[in-house]
Formats: C-alpha cells, sequence, structure tokens
C-alpha cells in the first residue's frame, strides 16, 4: 500500500504540514515534510497484512496507521504529540473522527523523559559532528604496523621506526606467539626464511604468526595494541560513511559558521527543551514557536558551542523543577485512550 492508495481509498484521517514549516522556522531552502494519520480496509486489518506505517522514498511524507499512532501518543512520542497538536493553518485535512482525540488527554509529565530524551539524543549527535570536524580521518587507512611497539628495556618504541633504524623489512620478519602474555611476541628475522612477517596482508586484522626454526634466536620482542587498533578501525569505518553520506550543503554551513557544531541539531534540541518546558509548566504546547530569531540564530551558528550546551543544561534544571510541580497526570490514561481508539474503529468499520 502506497500514500496515493490511502488517499485515493478515502482511507485518511488526518494530514499536515510538519517539520520547519509548522515550528515556524522555514528558511527559503526548508524542505516541505508531511505526515499523516490513515485506517486499513477492514480486511487488511482483520486479516494479515496490518501495516503500522507508511512512507515515500525521500522519508519526508510519513503516515500512520491510527492503532499505531494512539500506541506512540500514549508514549508521548515528540513527532506524534506535534502531529495531534497541529496549528490549525498547517492541518491539510482532519477526518470529524479525529477530534475525538485532544492535545489535553495526551500531555504528561511522561513528556519530560521522552522530549528531553530526543532532545539529549541531539547534542550526543551534535557532540558527534564536532569531533568528526574537528578531528578528521585520513583516507589512507592505518596498519597493523601502526599500533605495534619493540620493548626495549623498561620502554617502548614503534615497530616502524625500530625495523627502520634496523633496515629490517616486515616481511622478513617471524613472530612466535609468547605464553600467558597478551598481545606479545618474540621477533625474530632472517632473510634467508621464509617467514609469514608481521602482517601478511595489508589490511589484516591480526599480526601474522610464524613457524621458527629450532635455534633461532630472537631480535626483540613485540607488542600488539590490538584494543587500539580495533577501536581505530571501528572510528575510521563511521567517519568515512559518514563522510559517504553526510549532506554537503549543511556541512559547509556548520564549517562556515566557525564553531564546527551541528547548529540545526542544536537548534531542535533547544526547541524540544523549550517544548518540554512549556508542558510540564504550563500544560499545553504549541508547536509554532515565537522565538522564531533566537532559534534561527543557534541555526545560523551565532552562539558558540559552550554556550548553547549551558542553555540546554539550564533549560533541563528548569524542566526537572517543573516536573515535580506540575500537576499533570504521570502518563496519558492508557484505557480511556484505548477505549476511544477502539470507538473510532467500531466507527470507521461499521459498514
Amino acid at each position: 500500500m502506497t500514500i496515493k492508495d490511502i488517499k485515493d481509498r478515502n482511507l485518511l484521517l488526518f494530514e499536515c504540514i510538519s517539520g520547519s514549516r509548522a515550528f515556524g522556522l522555514s528558511t527559503p531552502q526548508s524542505d516541505t515534510d508531511i505526515k499523516g494519520v490513515y485506517y486499513l480496509p477492514k480486511e487488511m486489518f482483520f486479516g494479515l497484512e496490518y501495516i503500522p506505517q507508511i512512507s515515500n522514498e525521500s522519508n519526508d511524507e510519513v503516515y500512520y496507521e491510527i492503532g499505531r499512532f494512539v500506541e506512540l501518543l500514549i508514549k508521548n512520542n515528540p513527532n506524534i504529540v506535534e502531529i495531534l497538536a497541529s496549528s490549525d493553518d498547517c492541518i491539510l485535512y482532519k477526518h470529524p473522527i479525529m477530534d475525538r482525540l485532544t492535545i489535553e488527554m495526551v500531555l504528561s509529565k511522561l513528556c519530560k523523559d521522552t522530549f528531553g530524551g530526543y532532545a539529549l539524543s541531539q547534542i550526543r549527535k551534535a557532540r558527534g559532528l564536532k569531533k568528526k570536524i574537528v578531528n578528521p580521518i585520513p583516507k589512507a587507512r592505518k596498519t597493523i604496523l601502526d599500533f605495534c611497539y619493540i620493548t626495549e628495556g623498561y620502554s617502548s618504541v614503534k615497530a616502524k621506526k625500530w625495523l627502520a633504524k634496523k633496515e629490517f623489512r616486515q616481511e622478513n620478519c617471524g613472530l612466535s606467539k609468547v605464553p600467558h602474555a597478551k598481545d606479545l611476541y618474540a621477533l625474530f628475522h632472517d632473510e634467508n626464511i621464509s617467514y609469514r612477517g608481521i602482517m601478511n596482508k595489508k589490511l589484516a586484522n591480526e599480526v601474522s604468526v610464524s613457524s621458527i626454526p629450532t635455534g633461532e634466536k630472537e631480535v626483540g620482542y613485540l607488542f600488539f595494541n590490538k584494543d587500539s587498533y580495533s577501536s581505530y578501525c571501528k572510528e575510521y569505518a563511521e567517519y568515512w560513511e559518514w563522510v559517504d553520506k553526510r549532506n554537503e550543503d549543511r556541512y559547509s554551513l556548520n564549517k562556515s559558521h566557525g564553531h564546527d557544531y551541528d547548529a540545526k541539531n542544536m537548534m531542535h534540541t533547544i526547541r524540544l527543551l523549550q517544548v518540554a518546558l512549556e508542558i510540564v509548566r504550563d500544560r499545553k504546547f504549541d508547536v509554532k514557536r515565537k522565538n522564531r530569531e533566537e532559534l534561527l540564530s543557534i541555526k545560523k551558528g551565532e552562539l558558540n558551542y559552550e554556550s548553547v550546551l549551558e542553555l540546554a543544561d539550564n533549560l533541563m534544571k528548569e524542566i526537572e523543577k517543573e516536573t515535580i510541580k506540575s500537576n499533570l497526570p504521570d502518563k496519558p490514561d492508557y484505557k480511556k485512550m484505548e477505549n476511544i481508539l477502539i470507538g473510532m474503529r467500531e466507527e470507521l468499520y461499521k459498514n
């Protein structure tokens, strides 16, 4: 089933503009995101073809089956609560049956954790991008040899430096595991013996162990920092996957404002925290933000990273304080919401 099928078969219950345009934070470059709610034909709902969610290829149009929609409302999912709280100018279609669901029956202290938790995930995301921008990883991938060290007395030197000083080639080296010593190897060298080398291929994940002829004398001991190598490989893969998938226009904006953080994510972090504060303090949720200029200034990078984090920290403290005083319910009334859903389904399927 597609979004077109939902509309062609008159299964649409609700449709609205969402995202930056709904928040009052759109710019000429902003996309138009659409969210919606539908119900399934009776045979699909009672049969084996239940479809909880449908979206287009770019995922900027997402529609939820009414049961899934109510389930997420009960959990105070920020994206879903935003749909129910849509301002009139952003509602494109509303079936009369949707009037049975109101924002007042949904808002609860649970929003502190769901909106705040989502905001914290945005902070982690922004920090991750800051790390990637400030500390780019070279395309030339390091090898095992970059994480190997040769012991010298009470110290150690990098294996590459040691090999160069000795004029040894790693291919002419043989390793033998030292018993009961993690990642420590006796190192042998002989150009006339077919050793396997310290690594037998450039992108090996383990050092190579050779068969050592009887009577051969080690020339040193090699330590392979395997944990550090594994961490590097993970960071390398994550960084270059991010490079391949990043939005170049957004990346250029983040670089141009000079503060090296994902300014758009941080804008939404502050927005979410401000919304959470209003919910627990004022028992209301205005999707369209009244402080457009303040939020857009964050998006433009006019505040440094530390200032935005301080603002977020202060908001979280305020949210905690107001939640304690709030007379909102701890969570939405599950049974009441379930009964409303049952009544909606009975009405929709009665014919």
